[in-house]
């Protein structure tokens, strides 16, 4: 997916609107499904329709891993950003790479969003079970003591009531439908309403 570089939220449309990025690999992107129906847009829309003036923008790249995400952080989160839903870790998981790494690289992405004073909502993935239980153990435990250790939010696992139900997923079994993406977005919406507080906050404080 091509993404914009440099692009800015300084429309006098959006000026007092909370600034969101969401910022993933395919799951964020929405791979196989339109742009309207990917998890930023739906977001957006859901926060909207809550009375929330927001814009999310899609900063997904399908197929990348937590490194190559902390590789791109500074220009994929453009000043003016309020927020990030950081939605990473699924493909170092599918790759086997050492849990180590991923935490490393996540650590590094929440720690530099918070030096920048933007509130991050930390999206937690689980590992498959047929990657060995050390390894689902080292994997899963990334996200909560990330998210406790750097005081941010967590919202445990991004496909909470999606992941193995061939209903709301495309054929490879890996990414959700349209109608997986709006389960996605109804379980994580309360979190992200939180976010959203935590950002007119900081706006106040400015």
């Amino acid at each position: 997916m091509a993404l914009l570089a440099g692009f800015t939220f300084a429309s006098a449309a959006s000026a007092r609107a909370v600034r969101i990025v969401a910022f993933g690999d395919s799951l964020t992107a929405g791979y196989g499904i339109p742009a309207a129906a990917a998890f930023p847009a739906q977001l957006e829309a859901a926060l909207k329709a809550r009375g929330l003036d927001v814009v999310v923008v899609n900063a997904g790249v399908s197929g990348e891993t937590a490194p190559q995400g902390l590789a791109r952080l500074d220009w994929s989160v453009p000043p003016g950003t309020d927020a990030v839903i950081v939605e990473l870790g699924a493909n170092d998981m599918l790759r086997g790479l050492d849990p180590a790494t991923t935490r490393k690289a996540l650590s590094s992405i929440v720690a530099r969003l918070k030096a920048r004073g933007v509130g991050v909502l930390l999206a937690g993935m689980r590992a498959a079970p047929n990657l060995g239980r050390a390894f689902q153990e080292q994997y899963d435990a990334i996200f909560p003591e990330l998210a406790a250790a750097e005081g941010v939010l967590l919202y445990p696992f991004f496909l909470e009531g999606v992941a193995a139900d061939r209903s709301l997923n495309q054929p490879d079994g890996l990414h959700p439908t349209a109608a997986g993406v709006k389960r996605i977005v109804e379980g994580i919406l309360p979190k992200a309403e939180e976010l959203v507080a935590r950002a007119k906050a900081a706006q106040g404080r400015e």
